[in-house]
């Protein structure tokens, strides 16, 4: 089988014999990539939202370290696969995200590993257009992977579609059923009783476009739920009536006077764990779409542990500070407030206090700042070389696209504008996140004053170090904002130490309120201090 139509392939022919520059991509001078090379050739049909054509995919990847070029035999996958547009609001833009299965010449599935994931046969190649750091939702999975639940994993790549360049693209799984994705039972149509009955549910909270499948409302917060599986075509009406009911039984539970209740509340019918992990990812990216549009659920069987949980999580391209509506750009406030299950499950101060433990834990590593600003930096530099042609490509930074609210003029800039906005995030979370956890006093081992305090332009803080160490002391204002950096990762010898700030000499006046003062050292922070601007 020919994966280039006949005219195309005989173009490449000639280029690899007469060592020619590839020369028919107009757009953009493209030969190689130091990334996988995904070619997608239509034969002339063009690409539609419904219904799927099929077409033939190649995949030049040489392996880690080694440069990718168009005249290089095709080795990642070498076949037919059918595709379409994908997305809703996304089809809008000009660089569009497909869907696409890959299979047999039959039409059969045949599932197969691409770039080194677990084999399957059901893709999505994401097209990160409004997010300009083209990395937004590949963070927030592997944040979420980094918690312990499945998240979809992802492969950069440039996509080159009938002969012409479209830029950089994430090879991504799609969210389904399958003992490497969402790891629950099989749910045939014959399992109508008992335990069999009860799992396993894959479901989704979103817009209705593009999906024909049954849905309903909840009865008492009226949320319209969709079924991902079994599909349509799969689910019998015994299985409809089960997880209505269920669903409608948490949501009972959630909203009774005894909904706190450890035994006979909403946590009988919930796996806390994926809710506290899930509020936690949609938080820390002040997810606009959180917990109403995107979002997934499932449930296994009874013997299986059979509670209804939350994730994997999903579509967080104008997370993250990128949309301009809602006040999502800002770095206070949590979301979840403005959804009735959850800003329920914020009044039960077990909730919060199991929260706030959880939370506590991860920041000390996992959800260390320097951890996510590596994570962040590697995805950077993996792309240094194709954002550069992806942005020749699709000419959009210093132009606003929708919903962006920061616009900055450059690729750096842009990845600078998410690297402050995360840290600004998460130490608004640090100090705001309601709950109690009685061992999250990261401080006590270390000696520190401030005074005067209440202050009127200057204050000493005052320190004292048991051993040598990087040293940052930021202020910032009630809501979370950095108002400066005092010190910034600057090394101390172990012993006590003074530093005097004066707001004259720094030129930054604030104005008279309350102050959050955090000391970090080697990136942990280890105290938290009010300070007080004389009134």
């Amino acid at each position: 089988m020919m994966i280039f139509s006949e005219n195309r392939y005989i173009y490449f022919v000639v280029i690899l014999l007469l060592n020619l520059p590839v020369s028919i991509f107009a757009q953009v001078d493209f030969n190689s990539s130091d990334i996988p090379i995904i070619i997608i050739e239509t034969n002339g049909q063009e690409i539609l939202d419904e219904p799927r054509i099929v077409a033939n995919m190649g995949i030049i990847d040489n392996g880690e370290s080694m440069r990718n070029y168009l005249t290089d035999s095709i080795n990642g996958y070498y076949g037919k696969i059918s595709i379409e547009i994908r997305g809703a609001t996304s089809q809008s833009f000009p660089k569009k995200q497909y869907g696409f299965e890959t299979q047999n010449d039959d039409g059969s599935n045949n599932n197969f590993s691409l770039l080194g994931l677990p084999s399957e046969n059901d893709w999505i190649l994401f097209a990160p257009y409004s997010d300009k750091t083209l990395i937004r939702n590949i963070l927030a999975y592997k944040l979420s992977e980094s918690l312990g639940h499945y998240a979809p994993r992802t492969r950069l790549c440039e996509l080159v579609l009938n002969g012409e360049y479209a830029g950089v693209y994430v090879l991504t799984e799609k969210i389904k059923r399958d003992n490497n994705r969402v790891d629950i039972s099989k749910l045939n149509p014959n399992e109508i009783s008992e335990d069999d009955l009860t799992g396993g549910y894959i479901l989704k909270i979103d817009k209705s476009t593009g999906s024909n499948c049954y849905g309903w409302s909840t009865e008492i917060a009226k949320i319209y739920i969709q079924n991902e599986y079994p599909d349509c075509d799969n689910i019998v009406p015994e299985q409809k009536l089960y997880i209505q009911d269920y669903i409608n039984s948490f949501e009972e539970a959630l909203f009774s006077e005894h909904f706190a209740d450890p035994v006979n509340g909403y946590r009988q019918f919930i796996d806390l764990d994926s809710f506290l992990d899930y509020f936690i990812i949609n938080e820390i990216s002040k997810n606009i779409d959180a917990y109403r549009l995107s979002t997934f659920m499932y449930k296994d069987k009874d013997s299986m542990g059979g509670k209804l949980s939350f994730g994997p999580v999903w579509d967080y391209n104008i997370a993250f500070g990128n949309a301009d509506y809602m006040d999502s750009y800002k770095t206070n406030g949590l979301i979840a407030t403005s959804h009735v299950w959850w800003n329920r499950l914020l009044q039960d101060t077990t909730f919060n206090n199991t929260l706030k433990t959880r939370w506590s834990e991860i920041r000390k590593e996992k959800f260390s700042n320097v951890r996510i600003l590596n994570i962040i930096d590697s995805l950077v530099y993996i792309l240094e070389e194709s954002q550069q042609r992806n942005f020749q490509r699709w000419n959009i930074l210093g132009n606003q696209v929708w919903p962006n609210y920061y616009i900055g003029h450059s690729y750096e800039s842009e990845i600078s504008f998410l690297k402050s906005w995360i840290i600004n995030r998460l130490n608004w979370l640090d100090i705001n996140l309601p709950g109690y956890y009685e061992d999250y006093r990261p401080f006590m081992d270390y000696e520190t004053s401030i005074f005067p305090n209440p202050f009127d332009y200057f204050f000493t803080y005052v320190f004292s170090l048991e051993e040598a160490g990087n040293i940052s002391l930021r202020l910032f204002d009630s809501s979370g904002r950095l108002i400066t950096n005092i010190i910034n990762n600057s090394y101390y010898e172990e012993g006590k130490h003074k530093i005097i700030w004066n707001s004259f000499l720094h030129n930054n006046i604030v104005p008279s309120t309350f102050y959050i003062i955090t000391l970090e050292v080697n990136d942990r922070i280890v105290s938290k201090e009010k300070i007080i601007k004389k009134f």
